[in-house]
C-alpha cells in the first residue's frame, strides 16, 4: 500500500521545531503519528509516546496480525539531539519503541525517559540506561523543570501489573507555562476518569479513538476508546478541545477518524484533527 506522507518530516520539521517560539499560554505541538507527540512551549520542550520505527512491522510479519504501516516515520529516534524529557505512557512497543529510544538516548546523552514504575525491567532489557529512567507508579505529581506533570492511571486492559508496582498504564497531565494538556496514552474510559480530568480541568485532551471489535478482541488486542467514548468523556467534562490519537498507523487496528470528526461536530465538541507532521499552536493569536 501506499504510505501517507508526512506534512513534515526529516530536518524541515527538526528546523521547524527549533525555531518555534511559543509565548506564555500557548502550546506549540506536532502530532508524529499513533499517540507520539512533541510539545513546545515557552520554557519547554518535551516528548511522548515516540513511535519511529518499523519495529513491529517487522516482529508481526508472519502472524495473523500483520502490522501493516500506514503513515510513513517523519523522523528516527537518532534524529532527536537535545532531548530533555520523554514519556512512555506504558511498555507496549507503539509507546516504548525498542527501535526509537535507543537511537535517542544515544544522541540525547541528558534524556531522561518517565514511565511506569512496572516498565522499568523491560526497558533496561532495551538496552535503556536504568540511571536515565524516571519511574513512577501513578497517582502523584513530579516536578521536572518547568513542567509539573500530574501522572493518573489508565486501564488498557490485558496489560496489568503486581500492585505494589502501581498501573501498568499512564495518562499525564503536563501543566507548564499556563497551559494544561492531558495525553491519555492508551485507555478505555473507566470510573473514575472524568474526576481526575475534572480535577485538573486540562485546556486539550489527546484520546485514542481506536476502540475495539470482535476481531480485534480474538486477535487479543487491547482495546481502547472508541471515538464515540472519546467525545462523549470530552462532552461530560468540557474539555475545550480534543485530539485525537492512535489511527493511520496499522491497517489492523485503526478507524477512519472522519468518523471522530462526525460526532464532535454532531456533539458540538470542539476538535482537531492533525496530518502526521502538522505544527499546530494553541491558542492561535487571532484566538
Amino acid at each position: 500500500m501506499t504510505l501517507i506522507e508526512p506534512i513534515l518530516s526529516g530536518q524541515p520539521l527538526l528546523d521547524e521545531i527549533a525555531a518555534a517560539r511559543p509565548a506564555p499560554g500557548q502550546v506549540a505541538l506536532w502530532w508524529l503519528g499513533q499517540s507520539g507527540y512533541v510539545f513546545k512551549t515557552a520554557s519547554a520542550l518535551f516528548y511522548v509516546d515516540l513511535y519511529l520505527s518499523e519495529h513491529l512491522t517487522a516482529k508481526y510479519a508472519d502472524t495473523e496480525k500483520p502490522h501493516i504501516r500506514m503513515t510513513r516515520a517523519p523522523l528516527r529516534g537518532a534524529d532527536l539531539a537535545g532531548v530533555e524529557w520523554v514519556f512512555a505512557s506504558h511498555k507496549h512497543s507503539d509507546h516504548l519503541d525498542p527501535g526509537t529510544l535507543p537511537g535517542l538516548f544515544a544522541t540525547s546523552p541528558e534524556a531522561r525517559l518517565v514511565l511506569p514504575l512496572s516498565a522499568v525491567e523491560h526497558a533496561v532489557g532495551l538496552g535503556l540506561d536504568r540511571a536515565r529512567l524516571l519511574p513512577t507508579p501513578g497517582d502523584e505529581t513530579l516536578r521536572l523543570g518547568p513542567l509539573t506533570v500530574h501522572v493518573i492511571p489508565s486501564i488498557h486492559p490485558g496489560l496489568e501489573c503486581p500492585p505494589e508496582e502501581g498501573y501498568a498504564a499512564l495518562g499525564f497531565i503536563f501543566e507548564v507555562d499556563g497551559v494544561r494538556l492531558y495525553h491519555s496514552g492508551d485507555t478505555i474510559v473507566f470510573d473514575g476518569l472524568a474526576g481526575y480530568l475534572r480535577r485538573w480541568q486540562p485546556d486539550i485532551a489527546f484520546l485514542p479513538i481506536n476502540g475495539t471489535d470482535e476481531r480485534r478482541r480474538r486477535l487479543g488486542v487491547p482495546p481502547n476508546m472508541s471515538a464515540a467514548e472519546a467525545v462523549a468523556l470530552a462532552r461530560e467534562v468540557g474539555v475545550p478541545l480534543v485530539i485525537p490519537h492512535h489511527y493511520d498507523m496499522f491497517t489492523f487496528n485503526t478507524l477512519d477518524v472522519a468518523e471522530f470528526a462526525a460526532l464532535a461536530r454532531s456533539a458540538g465538541q470542539p476538535y482537531r484533527v492533525l496530518r502526521c507532521g502538522e505544527r499546530f499552536i494553541w491558542p492561535s493569536m487571532e484566538d
